[in-house]
């Protein structure tokens, strides 16, 4: 893996979120989707909370405040292809479940805006970083500085699948 394409590719990736939130007014941007599931406005809340608490985990990680500990094969290979396996489902950690809402076009660019300062402060810290030290991701397991980024990559992209089939359900 290579952090700074790494890096780049989550920059615009948060960019394309926030182009998405262009084209909501209030009304649907909270609206229940016709296959059922999170509004745009609970995936946008999810994907930048759980963005931020992933930078969280991934400066632990640059801190030394986590754990010599062994990253599991199938992580790796998700890492490696950069994607989720296809054909299921996935439903987030009741932990973080907990925390989506439902919050406003402004809250979600706010949000976004957060986790761009966060990630441009993190980034020039990263290089430095031991890559044997890993902190825990509640579903996944333990992972180091750059695989948290590549992490964070993979689940914005996850989730930008789901708006478009959120917005492909109300047409």
């Amino acid at each position: 893996m290579n952090i700074e394409k790494i890096y780049q590719s989550v920059l615009k990736t948060a960019e394309a979120y926030r182009q998405k939130l262009e084209g909501f007014d209030s009304e649907n941007f909270q609206t229940e989707p016709p296959i059922g599931g999170w509004s745009y406005s609970e995936v946008y809340a999810h994907i930048f909370d759980s963005s931020l608490l992933s930078l969280m985990a991934l400066n632990n990680c640059i801190n030394g405040e986590g754990k010599v500990k062994p990253t599991a094969f199938v992580v790796k290979v998700i890492l490696f292809f950069g994607s989720l396996p296809p054909g299921r489902k996935y439903k987030a950690p009741s932990k973080i479940a907990v925390r989506v809402k439902k919050i406003s076009i402004a809250a979600a660019q706010q949000f976004i805006t957060d986790f761009e300062l966060q990630l441009a402060q993190t980034y020039p810290k990263m290089k430095d970083a031991d890559p044997r030290m890993k902190v825990k991701h509640p579903v996944i397991g333990y992972l180091n500085t750059e695989q948290w980024l590549r992490f964070i990559e993979i689940h914005l992209n996850h989730h930008y699948k789901q708006l478009k089939r959120i917005e492909n359900s109300f047409k």
